[in-house]
This record gives C-alpha cells, structure tokens and sequence, in this order.
C-alpha cells in the first residue's frame, strides 16, 4: 500500500465519523456510538472503503493510550484510593462470573469435556476472552455525559484497571496448560514488580514535575513532557512487565493527576484525541467487524457469547456493588460501565489463536461482542445517568452551551 493512500483512509474515517456522531447527538446517544457505527459502514463488512491496516491499528492504538492517559488525569486519587477495596472486590466479581458463564455457555453448545481435555480448557479459554473488560468507551461516554469525574466514574475506571490485570493473570494460566513456554508465576512477580516500579518511580517523576510546574505553570513543555511520560510508561508497561499498555498509560495520567496544570495537560491531550486519534480508534472497532463465514450455529453461538458476556459483567460486578451498599441504580451504572469489550477482548483472543485454543471462526463472534458491548453501554449509561447533577464542572464561563467537553477545549485553543 502507498503511503499516500494512508490521507485518503484518514479523511474518510475522520469525514464519517465526526458526521455519524453528530447524527448519534442528535439522537440523544453518545457520540462514541456513531463513530463506531461509522466504522463499521465504511468498513469491509459494508461499504469497503477503508480496510484494517497497519496504519490505522498504531493510530487507534495511540487513540486509546491517550484516552486512558486523560482518565488518569482526570482521575481523583483521593477518590481511588477510597474506593481500593471496592474496586478490587467488583473487579474480581466481574472476572469469575464471566469466566465461569463463558465455559458453562461453551459446554451447553458444543458438550462439557472432562477436566484436562483439550475440549475443557478450550471452553475455560472462552470463558477467558469474556473476563476482558474494555474501560475506553465507557470513560467517553461518562466524560459526555459529565459524570467521569463522580463516585461511580471512579469506581467503574479503578475496577477496569484491576480487572485488567487479573485477566491477564487468568490468561496466562489459562495459556498455561496448552504451552509449556508460559509461566504463571513469573506473570505474578511482574505484575506485583509494575506496581512497585509505578509507585517508586512515579513518586520520583510526580516531584521533577511538580518543580517543572513551579516554574513554568501552564507553559505548553509540561503538556508535551506529560505526554512522553505516557509513552514511556505504555512502553513500559507492555515491554517489561507484560501489562497492557493502556494500563501504563492511566497509571502515567495518576502519578499527574495531583499537578496543578493536570486540567490544562488533559485540555491539551483533549485537542489531539478530539481532532484525530479518537475518532480512529472508536471507527477502527466497526473496521474490524466481518460477518463473512457465518453458519448458522456460529450465528446463534455468537449471540449467545455476546448476551452472556455482557450480562455476566452486569450480574457480577452490579451484585458486588450492590454487596457494598450501592443502591440498585449505581451497582446497575458499574454492571454496564464494566460489560465494554474493546482491545483487551481482542488480544486475548489473538492469543489464543496463537497457541491454538480457540479456532478462527470464534474470533467472529468476539468481533460482535465488542460491537454490541461498545453500543449498548453508552446508550444504557445515558439512560441510567438521566436527570442528576453533573459532578464535572469542565464547562467554562462563556463555552458555547453546544460544544461537548473536547469540542470547548478545541475551540478555546
């Protein structure tokens, strides 16, 4: 493919997406909604103007990087660390009840296999690819609806980002038991050595940036040293610790998020991902979506997979909140925010691929939970989050009443 050919994919995407998610404002869902959609109608499944290339996977890469840069900018540590226990005890509810409803699913479809057979851990493996939890969508749609800053936008981001991590544990088990090459246990030591070299050397670049904002308070070198530091905790993350990177990339955003300028770096970050990486990266979610190939049992499989999916994150997570005396609308709000299914979803099940868990014909079928997952939540969001205050005062004085939050941010740049 020529280089230049890569514009041509950019405007189309950027064109589509940004007049799909007007259309999706204008009937009162979330933009993200649209982009998605957009993907999905210039993609290979309809319209085939745009195809998944190398290009646009690193642009959408980058896309969610710094969108999970902005939540922990965004994010209150005072609010995180209060709601620790809360958010590790949803997070695990959110992973066993998934795993457990994924190999019960694949079991009532295709047969229950003895413990130790191929056939069991390939149904475990399933269970696997439902734990995923995909926080990027759900942080855009509760920045539009201005409740990411709230108890529950805090709470729903703090559970994602452990979940996270103890899916890629369960992954590496559960991989495990098919390559003799994976070790659960050096996966353990990792994790526990990424928090410790987060909390160590965060605490160290926290201080060299609080004097950089001392002396140069709102001057443009702080945004962009703020968003090297992103990179190189996502690389990080990724390369040394086998964490995903969006993980790394939060946590860049926690250890500024105390900054004086943390609102101004964030505005900042708004401008790019508002003018290019977002849109490519909610538009590259519908780009994936293929419907070629489909039996009629994969069909009925693959709806199943996403219902089940979807439900088994709402039940576990929402009973866990509701266990913490959240009433019965806010343990609903951390049920849906936590059902998403993006890029985690999707390397798991490249994963498996790779080590022959899972056939390609079910990757299908992950494809449609991502699609239905990133839809339905923000929609379900807006309906549960309809008529209360909004805890984010991200609106300044005189900001066009029209604008959504990154559009002003634009416009006052």
């Amino acid at each position: 493919m020529e280089s230049y050919e890569y514009f041509k994919d950019l405007a189309i995407i950027l064109i589509a997406a940004k007049l799909m998610g007007l259309g999706a404002k204008k009937l009162k869902a979330p933009q993200v909604v649209g982009q998605i959609a957009a993907g999905v109608l210039i993609g290979p499944s309809v319209l085939g103007w745009v195809g998944q290339t190398d290009f646009i996977l690193v642009m959408a890469e980058v896309g969610v990087v710094l969108l999970m840069f902005s939540a922990g900018l965004e994010t209150n540590l005072r609010d995180l660390v209060k709601t620790g226990p809360v958010a590790l005890s949803i997070a695990c509810a959110g992973v066993l009840v998934p795993l457990v409803s994924g190999w019960a699913l694949y079991g009532c479809f295709f047969g229950f296999a003895p413990f130790g057979s191929d056939e069991f851990f390939r149904g475990v493996f399933i269970g696997t690819i439902m734990t995923a939890t995909s926080v990027s969508i759900t942080v855009q749609a509760l920045r539009e609806l201005g409740h990411l800053k709230g108890k529950i936008g805090t709470v729903i981001v703090s559970s994602a980002i452990i979940d996270d991590v103890i899916g890629i544990i369960v992954l590496t088990f559960v991989i495990g038991f098919k390559s003799a090459d994976a070790k659960p246990l050096e996966v353990v030591i990792k994790t526990l050595l990424f928090i410790v070299f987060s909390v160590a050397v965060g605490f160290g670049i926290y201080l060299l940036f609080k004097f950089l904002d001392k002396r140069s308070f709102h001057h443009r070198r702080i945004p962009i040293f703020g968003l090297a530091l992103c990179f190189v905790m996502a690389f990080c993350a990724e390369r040394f610790f086998g964490i995903a990177d969006i993980t790394g990339a939060y946590v860049a955003g926690i250890i500024l998020c105390n900054l004086r300028d943390a609102e101004y770096i964030a505005g900042k970050m708004d401008i790019s991902s508002y003018m290019m990486f977002g849109p490519v990266f909610f538009a590259s979610i519908g780009l994936k979506t293929s419907f070629e190939g489909f039996t009629m049992q994969l069909l009925w499989f693959s709806l199943a997979f996403a219902v089940v999916a979807m439900a088994a994150k709402v039940v576990g997570c929402g009973l866990m909140a509701k266990a913490w005396r959240f009433n019965t609308r806010d343990s609903l709000k951390c049920g849906v925010g936590m059902m998403t299914r993006g890029e985690v979803a999707l390397i798991v099940a490249q994963k498996g691929l790779a080590v022959g868990m899972v056939e390609p014909k079910y990757f299908t079928s992950v494809i449609l939970l991502i699609l239905l997952s990133s839809i339905a939540s923000p929609i379900i969001l807006k309906l549960l989050y309809r008529g209360e205050d909004k805890p984010d005062h991200a609106h300044p004085s005189g900001a066009h009443p029209d604008l959504d939050e990154t559009e002003e941010v634009y416009a006052e740049a």
